[in-house]
């Protein structure tokens, strides 16, 4: 593979990563907004996926490759979700596992952009701590 090509490989790597964390902490987000009515973490949540702004890069549109995507079809413990916890606790896992990667890959290409992703993913194991030991239950 050639240098060029690695980077156009990274570059999708970022973009999927990118969208993947910002989709688990949306929902995440909502989550807490809507049906725990929790404005601190809603809040807290807000603030984390807006940081992830300034990593956007409307450039690496071109080498997002839907239609090839070998892992696009879910599997069946994807689809599977009994109740809003099991839903937190994908969310939370997909947010922090994206966050590492993006971590990691923003090693090779920009090390500011790798610290503020170390950054998101510590912010997210705070804010799933503070979640889960209060307890929160959903308004009625």
């Amino acid at each position: 593979m050639t240098r060029e090509e690695t980077s156009e490989k990274i570059a999708r790597l970022i973009d999927a990563n990118l969208n993947r964390l910002k989709e688990g902490i949306r929902v995440i987000e909502d989550i807490n907004r809507y049906i725990y009515d929790n404005k601190s973490l809603t809040s807290e949540l807000k603030h984390l996926r807006h940081k992830l702004q300034s990593a956007y890069d409307q450039n690496r549109l071109q080498y997002r490759d839907i239609e090839n995507d070998v892992q696009k079809e879910s599997i069946t413990s994807e689809l599977s979700r009994s109740s809003i916890n099991d839903l937190i606790i994908a969310n939370f896992s997909r947010a922090q596992e994206s966050a590492r990667v993006l971590e990691e890959s923003f090693k090779l290409v920009d090390q500011p952009l790798s610290e503020l992703f170390k950054e998101v993913r510590y912010g997210l194991y705070a804010v799933e701590k503070s979640f889960f030991i209060q307890k929160a239950e959903p308004k009625k």
